[in-house]
């Protein structure tokens, strides 16, 4: 009897301590935690919808469109609506059934990254046209969870002609979003990768919207509780005339360099072609990493904007800069006479001129006519490369122009200083001969060069060249003697109409400028040619570089020439 009693204590204790403990639950539930599970139940019912604002549209100067938004459908979800693997498996069928190709490791990719909140929409399926988002709606197996979703689509009219210039936007990746974490940015949303899009990011990409939606227990729309509407990024109106822009790329077609051209007075790009060239619309839309390889591991580098970024010797374009320093330091005067030759012995070598024979005796407008290597060899010795590298900082060569556009070149003024810490050797004076003849150490990318000519043709002012029309900056006055400057400008005109740059002037329209044959380690002597047009009044100037065109004077001066003819006839 008294084991029996000793159970039933037992027992009762053992109700009386479930009770307590339940009561303890309840408490703790209903009381200390009651707002929190209030909250959980009432986001339990709710859908955020976020919305992607339409990016701001990119015109040329003439109101062209050079990227457009296009409507297409994305397939929208929920974290908690995909939370199994044999959910994420049977979306990734349907999807391929319908010709999309979605394996499982995608999905479960996209889930990943866009996985901030269990309540947030995300994006699952991207860039899918109403034909796509219709059929996969009306699939008998289509999880009813998910949704389509109107969305845009960014296009580029002009595809290869001005990518280089416009870049493209893609989805953002980790990296980014953690770079950018303070800025509202989420996974799945675009982003600039390069060019205009990269470099006007914050102007374009607008403000996303939101909808605060109340769902049954099955996830379907009950009502809209809360919206605020996207809002649109600004529109750019670019100085770039997309006419000659695509003249220019026509130009290069079969060349590997860059073919620019600018107004002289204020700095604004009308032409800045690159080639080869690339399609930035796939970018956008989306290109397999095998692709992506490819066009990285492509030898000729399409992605390089040679006209801002790649870097080559100026050669004798580099001679009307050298002309300009030796007469405002006096080394010079506009009667100054030396003696060609074919070659100036300096020690145990000698640095020869292209013409073998010589020019015998020239002056400085001579020289530059007749581009007469000797001529500058011994003007760069007596003018001293420090007082070069004086007037290389008053041009800002060595520095990248300012152009609004990611991923420009400064490149290389060089000298002493720059020669001992890069070898550890002195400069010595066969250094500064090459240096006289844009040779050598001097680098100078193709916008660079414009640059120098549009401040020999607008009488001694360095522009800022920009592409954005609300980005002009008042030119900076380099301080040029109007009359030195005149003896250059004489100089430059008849390199075209009775010197080394007359294939230049064939086209109708009078231009002034320079010829160059740059030497190439790595193959055919590069190309080039600058000049401003027209010359008596000068409104734009252009350049054209090479690769391993072996002659200014043929091969780039007529493309200078065509450009500056076709820009003057509008």
């Amino acid at each position: 009897m008294e084991i029996l009693d000793s159970r039933l204590k037992l027992f009762l204790y053992l109700i009386t301590g479930s009770i307590l403990i339940l009561i303890s639950g309840l408490y703790f539930c209903q009381i200390y935690h009651g707002d929190k599970y209030v909250r959980l139940a009432h986001n339990n019912r709710l859908r955020m919808i976020r919305f992607a604002a339409p990016r701001g549209e990119i015109f040329d100067r003439n109101g062209v469109p050079l990227a457009v938004n296009d409507t297409t459908f994305s397939i929208m979800g929920y974290p908690l609506d995909l939370n199994t693997s044999e959910k994420v498996e049977h979306l990734s069928k349907i999807l391929i059934r319908h010709g999309i190709p979605m394996t499982v490791n995608d999905l479960e990719k996209i889930i990943k990254q866009q996985r901030s909140a269990p309540y947030r929409v995300m994006k699952i399926v991207p860039n899918l046209t109403m034909t796509q988002m219709a059929e996969l709606v009306a699939d008998y197996d289509f999880p009813r969870e998910l949704f389509p979703l109107s969305v845009w689509r960014r296009t580029y009219p002009a595809g290869s002609v001005a990518a280089n210039i416009l870049g493209y936007v893609s989805e953002i990746s980790e990296a980014e979003l953690k770079a950018h974490s303070e800025e509202g940015y989420m996974g799945g949303d675009l982003i600039g990768k390069s060019g205009i899009e990269r470099a006007y990011e914050e102007v374009l990409r607008g403000s996303p919207g939101q909808e605060a939606l109340e769902v049954d227990a099955r996830g379907r729309k009950v009502r809209t509780l809360d919206a605020t509407p996207a809002i649109k990024g600004e529109n750019l109106n670019l100085t770039l005339d997309i006419g000659a822009q695509k003249l220019a790329v026509e130009l290069l077609k079969n060349y590997k360099g860059a073919l620019i051209a600018m107004e002289v007075n204020t700095g604004a790009v009308v032409a800045l072609a690159s080639s080869p060239v690339y399609d930035n619309n796939p970018l956008t839309w989306g290109v397999s990493a095998r692709e992506w390889n490819s066009i990285m591991n492509n030898p000729d580098r399409p992605m390089l904007d040679r006209a801002i970024a790649g870097v080559y010797p100026p050669a004798s374009t580099f001679k009307a800069f050298m002309s300009i320093a030796s007469l405002e330091e006096d080394a010079i005067t506009a009667s100054s006479v030396y003696s060609c030759r074919g070659g100036l012995k300096f020690g145990s070598h000698t640095f020869k001129c292209w013409k073998h024979s010589g020019h015998g005796g020239l002056n400085v407008v001579g020289a530059l006519q007749h581009s007469c290597d000797v001529f500058f060899y011994q003007v760069g010795l007596k003018t001293g490369i420090d007082k070069l590298i004086k007037w290389g900082r008053k041009f800002h060569l060595g520095e990248p122009t300012g152009i609004d556009l990611p991923g420009e070149s400064g490149g290389n003024i060089a000298g002493p200083d720059w020669k001992m810490r890069r070898f550890k050797r002195n400069w010595v004076n066969g250094d500064t001969v090459n240096y006289s003849i844009g040779q050598g150490y001097m680098l100078m990318t193709p916008l660079q060069i414009a640059r120098v000519y549009a401040a020999i043709a607008n009488g001694g002012k360095l522009v800022t060249p920009h592409l954005n029309q609300k980005n002009y900056k008042t030119p900076e006055n380099i301080g040029i003697n109007p009359e030195k400057l005149a003896i250059v400008q004489k100089g430059l005109d008849y390199v075209v109409s009775r010197g080394t740059g007359s294939r230049a002037g064939r086209f109708g329209v009078k231009i002034a400028g320079k010829t160059g044959t740059a030497q190439n380690s790595h193959g055919d002597d590069h190309a080039l040619f600058a000049g401003y047009a027209p010359s008596d009044n000068p409104k734009y100037v252009a350049v054209a570089v090479i690769e391993g065109g072996k002659h200014g004077s043929s091969v780039a001066a007529p493309l200078v020439g065509q450009l500056l003819a076709y820009l003057l006839s509008q």
